[in-house]
């Protein structure tokens, strides 16, 4: 049973993912994270030494919760395309079509608010984002040493435009509410995967 303590924890880290979600990190304020989560300056600092630290315990928690939600079921798949269809259609249906977060995929949007403002987070998020690109890529390259893909192909940049494509589609969605954005990348993202197939 979780103590008073991480139940605390665990709330101003949740509370603090909506709120840098929808206002995004510089602006939010401390007061703004009190309001929401009811506690006071002294019972922040109790958890946190700063607004920073909250950000990067919250970057860990949407993290868990992307894993959790991308990659449901992936596993089970002994087909290494198939293990990204699957991926594709988590991201896009399941998390941002999902609306997991008020304000649309938190990491995205970190990722564009410390675009200019902080190197060091910037940074932090996107060896996420690489990460992600180099999971693809090794099951393409799974994939081609099965025979399955024409020859040639540049694994390493199809991985990484499938990975822009499906944070493109994360803004527009979020902008204009509307499901064919994640409905139709999903559909494209799969016919592009198997116009990369050798034929049979």
């Amino acid at each position: 049973m979780a103590t008073k303590g991480k139940l605390t924890r665990q709330t101003i880290i949740e509370k603090s993912i909506q709120l840098f979600s929808v206002k995004g990190y510089f602006h939010t304020s401390i007061a703004d994270i009190l309001e929401a989560v009811g506690i006071t300056r002294g019972g922040l600092y109790g958890h946190f030494r700063s607004k920073e630290e909250i950000w990067y315990a919250a970057y860990q928690e949407c993290t868990r919760i992307w894993k959790d939600i991308v990659f449901r079921g992936v596993k089970e798949a002994p087909d290494p395309l198939e293990r990204i269809r699957r991926v594709i259609r988590n991201s896009m249906q399941d998390y941002l079509g999902g609306g997991v977060f008020e304000g649309g995929c938190f990491l995205f949007n970190s990722l564009v608010e410390f675009s200019r403002q902080s190197s060091a987070m910037n940074q932090h998020i996107l060896q996420g984002f690489r990460g992600f690109s180099r999971l693809l890529h090794s099951w393409l390259e799974e994939a081609r040493q099965m025979a399955m893909l024409k020859e040639g192909l540049p694994l390493e940049e199809i991985a990484n435009f499938i990975v822009i494509s499906l944070n493109g589609a994360g803004p527009l969605y979020t902008s204009s509410g509307d499901p064919a954005v994640w409905q139709q990348t999903i559909s494209q993202l799969h016919q592009y995967l198997d116009h990369l197939k050798k034929p049979t």
